[in-house]
């Protein structure tokens, strides 16, 4: 008998516990347990995209001397200022200096230094019909790529590839 009033009280003790909290504890055992993943998985926002960043526009405006040149005291040299360029022979280690191209450059709007850009030089022949040196071409063929111009240049029968590189 003492047994069935222990396991009477013990019954009525978990009944009465049950019954503050009813409602909660049957609407928690009709919830299913979520894994620790998902408690802490707050709706989760894409990183923002990285931008690129941007690449340099190109700007040609400047000195630019050959490197690929057969005498350390001769090369070509050519200065670029906005829309003009001019090259020149030069030797003697740079005492002299004779017109080799007066021409055009094409706009380099929208362009940026890791593009290639080529443009066809119209010369200006005021300058170069009284240069001996001249090149007397209508127009000469330019190409940026790589930080670098390059371009044709004949003199005495001889056609070779000009590269350039800036160094003001």
């Amino acid at each position: 008998m003492k047994k069935i009033a222990a396991i009477a009280a013990a019954g009525a003790l978990a009944l009465s516990l049950a019954g503050c909290s009813g409602t909660e504890a049957q609407e928690a055992q009709e919830q299913p347990q979520a894994a620790p993943a998902e408690q802490s998985a707050a709706p989760q926002q894409e990183a923002p995209a990285k931008e690129e960043p941007k690449a340099e526009a190109l700007n040609l405006d400047g000195t630019w001397k050959s490197i690929d040149n057969e005498s350390d005291d001769a090369w070509q040299e050519a200065v670029i200022d906005g829309d003009a360029i001019t090259i020149d022979w030069v030797s003697d280690g740079g005492d002299t200096k004779s017109l080799y191209w007066a021409g055009t450059v094409d706009p380099t709007d929208g362009k940026t230094v890791d593009d290639v850009f080529a443009w066809d030089s119209v010369n200006d022949t005021d300058q170069t019909s009284k240069a001996l040196l001249a090149s007397g071409d209508e127009t000469k063929a330019f190409t940026y790529e790589d930080g670098q111009i390059s371009y044709e240049a004949s003199a005495m029968g001889t056609t070779k590839t000009v590269r350039l590189e800036r160094v003001s």
